[in-house]
């Protein structure tokens, strides 16, 4: 697993210095926030946090719950851009739940395809 510590990115100040790998997935998930339930489609996936798609406006630092199915894990919501809203888990996933998640996108993906 990677480690929890950003590597130095020299003095480029645009450099990637997230602390986990991201893996683009396309899944559709339900953001649990302030009492409401908000249907949101996840972008990209890491150890540490998710990219969204999310309709609603949230505040940094909110606590969510993102709920994908079998899946469901406590966040705080670390930025958002228009539409799109990072998300970092109070507890990082295992390979078990990252591998789980990444091939429901991919078999979604495929099925999608089949169907069109």
């Amino acid at each position: 697993m990677a480690s929890s510590v950003p590597a130095t990115q020299g003095s480029d100040p645009f450099a990637d210095r997230r602390a986990f790998p991201r893996v683009s997935v396309a899944l559709p998930a339900f953001l649990d926030a302030a009492g409401e339930r908000h249907s949101v489609q996840m972008l990209d996936l890491s150890a540490g946090g998710a990219k969204l798609d999310c309709p609603v406006t949230l505040v940094a630092g909110a606590g969510v719950t993102l709920d994908c199915g079998t899946f469901e894990r406590p966040a705080t919501v670390r930025w958002q851009e228009g539409r799109f809203l990072g998300l970092s888990f109070e507890s990082e996933l295992n390979d078990r739940e990252m591998m789980a998640l990444v091939g429901r996108s991919d078999a979604l993906s495929a099925w999608r395809v089949r169907r069109d």
